[in-house]
């Protein structure tokens, strides 16, 4: 399953919000060195309920918006 996601970095919390297909993820992390990436597969994991390995960030890695593809069994 591809989902297209805009992220938010260095908020106050962790969240993930759906709107019209489109997540928004909000990660405490900065946009450094691949830290709100990582956040972001381990907020997704938690959410869809699957192991991080199973989310790739399939464009946009160093973009806010992004598209990401869950794998799942």
């Amino acid at each position: 399953m591809k989902i297209t996601i805009k992220v938010k970095t260095d908020a106050k919390q962790d969240k993930i919000e759906e709107k019209e297909g489109i997540f928004s993820v909000c990660v405490k992390e900065r946009a450094e060195k691949g830290k709100a990436n990582k956040k972001l597969i381990e907020i997704l994991s938690k959410y869809f309920n699957v192991p991080k390995q199973n989310i790739e960030i399939i464009t946009g890695k160093t973009s806010r918006n992004k598209i990401v593809e869950i794998y799942q069994k």
